[in-house]
């Protein structure tokens, strides 16, 4: 029976208070377990960013998995890191480790893998500071808590804010509408149903999910791809 130390990481401490990423990343690595018939020895969290070298929870479940003589599994390369480096410095402790996106992926192949994400996390960043050139393009004010209550100012700068709020939760709720389609759901009625049979907070966190909230979290999630 292979043993297995799961590692999660979520990137803010929002989302790991949420549950939003680590929900689903669990359900990725029950599945894969389940399909190899191994059991799962312990679990790490981590919240950091997938930028920062430095990962206490990463080296504790490490250390798990030469004391156990266990897998590494992570639910998604990507939840690693998006840096070829750190990829290579993992696979140069020789411990074993399986993403659960790729899993019969050979060395050669996590290092291809592992460009590529870093690659998306370079036009993640560009376009992240594209979008904020735009916004200052059109007169948004940003980074100024001293404008004066009630101004026009301050009004565009909250609207601005609630809009990358909004976009930002976007974001985060996407691996868990992911792994819904993935479960054959599809309609906007069922994906609804599926968030709230979750117990998934709307992004106001007032009422409940139907259909168009649905499609404006769909809207807003590629507005911020």
């Amino acid at each position: 029976m292979t043993r297995f130390v799961v590692y999660l990481r979520v990137s803010t401490a929002r989302q790991g208070a949420s549950g939003l990423g680590i929900e689903a990343q669990r359900e990725a690595v029950a599945r894969h377990v389940a399909s190899t018939g191994g059991r799962i020895v312990t679990e790490m969290v981590e919240t950091e960013s997938g930028k920062q070298v430095a990962r206490p929870e990463l080296a504790r479940a490490l250390a798990a998995c030469r004391v156990h003589r266990a897998t590494l599994l992570i639910a998604k390369l990507d939840r690693l890191s998006r840096n070829v480096h750190f990829i290579s410095g993992l696979m140069e402790t020789k411990v074993p480790f399986v993403a659960c996106d790729i899993p019969t992926a050979t060395p050669v192949m996590l290092h291809v893998y592992a460009a590529m994400a870093e690659a998306e996390g370079i036009a993640i960043s560009a376009r992240t500071k594209a979008a904020l050139q735009a916004a200052k393009a059109r007169g948004v004010q940003l980074g100024n808590p001293r404008l004066p209550a009630g101004s026009p100012d301050q009004a565009r700068l909250a609207a601005a804010a609630k809009s990358v709020k909004a976009a930002t939760r976007a974001t985060d709720l996407q691996p868990v509408i992911t792994e819904i389609r993935a479960a054959g759901i599809g309609t906007l009625t069922g994906i609804a149903a599926a968030l709230v049979a979750r117990g998934v907070p709307t992004p106001s966190g007032r009422g409940t999910w139907n259909p168009a909230s649905v499609m404006r979290l769909q809207r807003r999630a590629a507005g911020a791809a």
